[in-house]
This record gives C-alpha cells, sequence and structure tokens, in this order.
C-alpha cells in the first residue's frame, strides 16, 4: 500500500472512531427512604460543559381533567412550551406562585375554560408547582432541567437517559417528597449504570 493510501485509511478509521464514540445511556434505579413511592423522580444531567441548547420546539400538554392536572410531575428540558389544556366541562385557571421558590417570578394563566389552552414557555431551570385558585386541591410539577437529557423513574425507580455525550457531569434528582441530591458520574460510549438514593 503505498504511503498517501494508509494515510487516507488512517485519517478514515479516526473520524469514523470519532463518530461511533459520541454518545451513551446512563440507566439506574433511585431507592426512597421514607418516601410512599420511588415513582416519578426527575433524573437529569444538570450541565454540559461549554455547550448551549436551543429551545424545543416541540410544545408537551399538561391537562386539565376531572378536576386534576395529568401528568402530575411534568419533566421538561429548559425553553419547552406548555400546552395548558381544559378537558373538563368547567372552567379552570393555572397560575404558580413561584419557580424555585422565588415569588418574583410568580405568574398566571388566568381562566382556562373548556376545551382552550394557555401555554408557557419555561425559560428557567427550576420546579415549578402548578395550582388552580378555582380548586385549591389541584397540584402538579413542571420540572424544568438545564439540559435535555433526563428522565421520569418508573413505578420500581428505574430509569433511563438516552444519548448523552461522553464526559463527566453531575446527575441530580427531584421528588415531591424527598431532598434534591446530587451524584458526580462519568459517562462512557458504554452503558452507565448508577443507584442514587433519595431521602425525605
Amino acid at each position: 500500500m503505498r504511503r498517501i493510501e494508509r494515510v487516507v485509511v488512517v485519517a478514515v478509521s479516526v473520524l469514523f472512531g470519532a463518530s461511533v464514540a459520541v454518545a451513551g445511556d446512563v440507566s439506574g434505579k433511585v431507592s426512597a427512604g421514607g418516601l410512599k413511592s420511588t415513582e416519578n423522580i426527575a433524573v437529569y444531567i444538570d450541565a454540559i460543559p461549554g455547550k448551549k441548547f436551543d429551545a424545543p420546539t416541540a410544545h408537551i400538554a399538561m391537562d386539565e381533567r376531572n378536576t386534576k392536572f395529568v401528568p402530575h410531575t411534568l419533566l421538561v428540558a429548559r425553553g419547552t412550551t406548555v400546552d395548558f389544556l381544559n378537558s373538563d366541562q368547567i372552567a379552570h385557571n393555572v397560575y404558580w406562585p413561584s419557580v424555585n421558590g422565588d415569588k418574583r417570578l410568580h405568574h398566571s394563566l388566568t381562566i382556562v375554560s373548556p376545551g382552550q389552552k394557555k401555554s408557557f414557555q419555561f425559560d428557567i431551570p427550576g420546579t415549578v408547582q402548578i395550582l388552580c385558585n378555582l380548586h385549591p386541591d389541584m397540584l402538579a410539577y413542571v420540572v424544568v432541567a438545564p439540559t435535555p437529557y433526563f428522565a421520569l423513574t418508573g413505578h420500581e425507580g428505574s430509569f433511563t437517559i438516552k444519548n448523552v455525550p461522553p464526559g463527566a457531569y453531575v446527575l441530580k434528582t427531584w421528588s415531591e417528597e424527598g431532598k434534591p441530591t446530587s451524584q458526580a458520574i462519568t459517562v462512557t460510549d458504554a452503558p452507565t449504570n448508577v443507584d442514587l438514593a433519595v431521602k425525605k
């Protein structure tokens, strides 16, 4: 093989190797001490150094149905627009008193009539408690993750975050009843397994 051909082959091999080693899945299980359930716990990568993410173009829906917010916990990426629907035959309200406890960020979408919707783009990462002042028992949460790498735990506390680029990150959790947790992880192009413990 001539020298120039060998150089081309090596270059192509390097590029091909770089292209395949681009992402890995982060999977694991959350154990919860003192919590009623390990379901619907938000797990997310806190930041990808040197990388910013565009706002998602697709809207995500939260419904008001049978005088309940559905789903109870909605986990979205920063910049996501949430459509608040009303599938009941009565009027509802959508408001939140704060974002991450900051009352300056309170907001109200006023009345959502039956069959209509109101939309809002969530640009600030954190937890938003969603309420209806016409029906005080209605309660839900929008959790805004700072990156698009996140998952909600299933019934047994299991989760999988797909296609995370290789690197060293901080994996965080949020749950309605438990305290937030943080854990350092290193992601490669191979599957990464993580065990997380959430306490009340």
